[in-house]
């Protein structure tokens, strides 16, 4: 049957038409990512010129000297006004620049910050961060500024007003001064997008630094900034704290106010996402939690339960007794993870606390049935929306092809992958879409997951306890390849604990070797393509996790804090 010509004509123009028309929206796209990356080059500009202005007219002052002062330290010289507010921040400007030049952790320059130092002087008002100058993960609001988590389509779309923590962190006189990096969306941790780019570890451009809170873990790391702030739905201040050998505190979900804070998955409830401070020392993250539990911050939202700093906790010389284990038998953790779990251990009960093993079970199910599960229980739908209209996936391309199949073939899949690959399977079988039944169900099981993991720290009568955190640093892209690896960290997002990180161990020349021998639990792909990203790594840090209890954020900073002085004291005596 012939194809009249006027009906073909129709058809090619139309489909030409269309074609045109995607070159015009992709074209649209383009010219969004390059106005953006042209605002991220001004904002170093701005920079450059900000610091050299400021040396020309204070040559004098040294620099140097104000980037090695710890922040308690720092924020007694400032407000005693014994260092002036503005040699601090155009120091930490010039650092700033210096480690986004390096690693292209910043995003944003805040140029009203400027104004903010001039008038913090005129108010006289002196609050716990009076001076300090502060960096601010892409995904927590500031007024007047994207939040774009990755995603072009939240280019030009300014914050109306800033988030409670930055607010509150303003009334104590701190300083926001720049926004840093992420992936897009923030399920991965590693930090990369199409709009900035690749974000680099400070000790190692090869080495990722972390992510989804990987600008400031680059930043922070890099010495560019005493105190940063990221949030946590998996690991996501964790694993940047842990590749560039910094300390973090991830609080309970609601210890601090999560309003104009945006999340990578909105609405889910079963892995608690958490806001959190990242900085060099303990002490700093101490110094912080006590300036932002303030009143401001219970009034500004009173979802915040009023819990002020617990002093006495903190400050407590009461011997622990804390719980371990040195592997979940998910991940098989590197020989340097496992020696950082062993030596802390030894130094704790050397300095008289008390080491109880604590055995983890059915983390694989804990993980796929409940993490992944829970992340994803609408089957991937919503999360997939967000990529829609997008020029580049990210490093999530599984989840999305997951996302857009069908219950039937996602069941169909995960059965014949069981016996191959359990592990992949496991994910297949937790991307199914739920019903509402199937949701409440599903809380009511990790509501009696977290009370039985709470029954089982009470029986064994647990102050706190010690973990490995997965380390060293791994290579530029594989933590796109290895979603699995998260789970040391996401399960305390589904248990809703207080954790921190703290460096205590580098990669030697034995773990090098001993790890020749890794072969995983599973000796699949994934423990393979974890092997050779573990490798090459001497002389990149290692840390652990300390957890608490719910609520119990003072204790575990207390513990984080015994961990490290600990570490120093041996680090002095060899």
């Amino acid at each position: 049957m012939r194809v009249p010509l006027p009906a073909l004509l129709c058809g090619s123009a139309a489909g030409l038409l269309l074609l045109l028309l995607r070159w015009r929206r992709r074209s649209g796209l383009w010219r969004k990512v390059k106005e953006a990356r042209q605002r991220q080059e001004r904002s170093l500009v701005q920079m450059e010129m900000a610091v050299r202005s400021f040396r020309e007219q204070h040559p004098s002052v040294n620099m140097i000297s104000i980037l090695s002062l710890p922040l308690p330290e720092l924020s007694k010289k400032l407000r005693d006004g014994s260092l002036p507010p503005e040699h601090v921040f155009y120091a930490y400007v010039g650092k700033a620049l210096q480690i986004a030049t390096e690693t292209n952790c910043i995003t944003e320059y805040l140029q009203e910050s400027e104004t903010q130092l001039r008038k913090a002087k005129l108010t006289g008002k002196l609050g716990l961060l009076y001076g300090v100058p502060v960096s601010i993960k892409d995904s927590i609001d500031c007024e007047g500024h994207d939040s774009t988590l990755g995603f072009i389509k939240n280019l030009n779309k300014p914050a109306t007003e800033d988030s409670v923590v930055v607010q509150v962190l303003k009334r104590q006189g701190a300083i926001p001064f720049v926004k840093t990096n992420v992936p897009q969306s923030l399920i991965s941790y590693d930090c990369k997008n199409l709009i900035f780019g690749q974000t680099f570890n400070p000790l190692l451009y090869t080495r990722s630094p972390g992510g989804s809170s990987g600008g400031e873990g680059a930043l922070v790391g890099g010495g560019g900034s005493i105190l940063g702030f990221g949030t946590d739905v998996g690991g996501s201040l964790r694993f940047p704290a842990a590749f560039c050998g910094i300390c973090t505190l991830k609080p309970t979900g609601n210890r601090l106010s999560k309003k104009g804070i945006i999340s990578g998955v909105l609405g889910q409830k079963a892995v608690v996402a958490a806001v959190g401070p990242m900085a060099k020392d303990v002490e700093s993250l101490v110094l912080c939690m006590r300036a932002l539990l303030c009143e401001d911050m219970f009034s500004l939202d009173s979802t915040v339960p009023p819990l002020p700093f617990n002093e006495e906790v903190y400050s407590s010389m009461q011997p622990l007794r804390i719980g371990y284990y040195e592997t979940d038998f998910f991940t098989m953790p590197s020989p340097a993870m496992r020696r950082a779990v062993r030596e802390t251990k030894q130094l704790l009960e050397d300095a008289g606390h008390t080491l109880v093993p604590f055995e983890l079970m059915n983390v694989d199910y804990v993980i796929f049935n409940l993490c992944v599960r829970g992340l994803f229980a609408d089957g991937g739908a919503s999360f997939l929306r967000k990529f829609k209209g997008e020029l580049e996936k990210g490093s999530v391309g599984l989840f999305l092809r997951l996302a857009k199949s069908p219950n039937w073939l996602k069941t169909v899949l995960s059965w014949i992958a069981k016996p191959f690959v359990p592990r992949f399977s496991g994910i297949i079988r937790s991307m199914r879409a739920n019903t509402v039944d199937e949701v409440w169900s599903l809380h009511c099981e990790i509501e009696d997951f977290c009370h039985q993991f709470i029954a089982q720290w009470k029986k064994l009568n647990l102050d706190v306890m010690l973990c490995p955190m997965l380390g060293p640093a791994l290579g530029i892209g594989y933590p796109g390849k290895l979603s699995v690896a998260v789970s040391y960290t996401m399960l305390y997002n589904t248990l809703d604990f207080p954790v921190g990180v703290v460096p205590v161990t580098m990669v030697t020349d034995e773990d090098e070797e001993e790890l020749k021998g890794y072969q995983g639990y599973f000796r699949d792909w994934w423990d393979r393509t974890l092997a050779k990203a573990f490798r090459g790594s001497v002389g990149l840090p290692v840390a652990v996790q300390c957890v608490a209890l719910p609520w119990q954020e003072e204790l575990c900073l207390r513990f984080m804090k015994e961990v490290e002085t600990l570490i120093l004291k041996k680090n002095r005596l060899v």
